[in-house]
């Protein structure tokens, strides 16, 4: 029987039956607040990230009826969103899928270990937290100064596949946005020497999980927004985050410096990674340059005499819109809100 991938588009708009993440039941309690009321500019804001979430689950088949979906929650603004995102497609999907939320805790110190559980269990949401002592192992083995994100993330993959198995997990959603993916390509590039970056979708190492990042479409200056206005309990990464000068810092800055002085070069760049043609590229492995010979027969892939090449938007990402202008249209929409809640923007 064919597996019945899901098509959010064919639903109506109807994520108002779900409660936002961190709602109401949750004022009070150790520093989680929400903000009263909701502004025009929020209400867009979701709505976009749900719609650029849905298209990206639907390119990339990420989820079929049926799906015990293990949401790897750190803590961090990003992937707070994806679960609150995947709980409102949740209610309105055309095929049934479950979420379970997991924490690794790796034992850092001053980590709060009481704030996920208690987010979780006011959110109504089914969660196991695990607990492995990798900062240890990390802080032993790394040489201090030297960047521990490599070994940090080997040692999280392998428990995180183990406890996707413990709970039959068919699927493992990761937080990874625009940003992470045209970061990752960039480092590949200029210090790897590889055109390559994170896929939506990809088998997992050990060939045994599907591992999916539904937020492949969204900006991260959506997520940053979004994620103020939730109000989420945001908890620090204080082994690798608060680490000076690493590489991906600098190639997040060069993406944030180009979206300021060259406006549509990024969501340019995002769009190649759709629309590669091996064939004028210089790998031997994708291309038999040996075996290239002039025949007389026209190719709609071959070189058009280097003429200049249009620029035409991928189908396969039709629908994303330019960032500045979506912010353009969200102030429109704003206009009268009020000050507490424009200064969270």
């Amino acid at each position: 029987m064919t597996a019945q991938t899901i098509e959010f588009r064919k639903r109506p708009d109807t994520a108002e039956a779900v409660p936002a993440a961190g709602g109401a039941d949750l004022a009070g309690r150790r520093g989680f607040s929400r903000p009263t009321g909701t502004s025009r500019r929020q209400v867009a804001l979701e709505k976009r990230i749900r719609r650029l979430t849905g298209m990206a689950i639907e390119h990339f088949a990420m989820i079929e009826d049926g799906d015990r979906i293990m949401v790897c929650l750190s803590g961090g603004k990003d992937s707070y969103t994806l679960l609150d995102i995947l709980l409102k497609l949740q209610a309105v999907a055309p095929v049934r899928f479950e979420l379970i939320a997991v924490n690794l805790d790796q034992k850092q110190p001053g980590f709060p270990e009481h704030i996920l559980p208690e987010y979780l269990t006011a959110l109504g949401v089914p969660f196991h937290i695990e607990t492995q002592d990798t900062y240890s192992i990390v802080k032993r083995v790394v040489p201090e100064g030297k960047t521990t994100c490599s070994l940090c993330s080997r040692l999280r993959r392998g428990i995180l596949y183990r406890v996707a198995d413990e709970l039959g997990a068919t699927k493992i959603a990761l937080g990874h946005h625009r940003d992470d993916i045209l970061e990752t390509f960039f480092l590949n590039l200029f210090h790897g020497g590889k055109l390559k970056t994170m896929p939506p979708k990809l088998v997992s190492d050990d060939g045994r999980h599907v591992v999916i990042r539904p937020l492949a479409y969204v900006p991260e200056r959506d997520i940053e927004k979004y994620a103020a206005l939730a109000g989420y309990p945001i908890i620090p990464c204080n082994l690798c985050g608060s680490q000076p000068n690493l590489k991906r810092a600098e190639t997040k800055a060069m993406l944030r410096q180009w979206e300021k002085d060259f406006p549509g070069r990024v969501e340019s760049t995002f769009r190649a990674m759709s629309q590669v043609v091996p064939t004028h590229l210089l790998d031997h492995g994708l291309n038999d340059f040996a075996a290239v010979r002039a025949d007389g027969v026209a190719r709609e892939d071959g070189d058009t005499a280097f003429d200049a090449m249009p620029v035409v938007p991928g189908t396969a990402l039709a629908g994303l819109d330019d960032p500045m202008e979506m912010d353009a249209a969200d102030d429109a929409a704003d206009d009268g809100a009020g000050e507490d809640e424009a200064g969270l923007i």
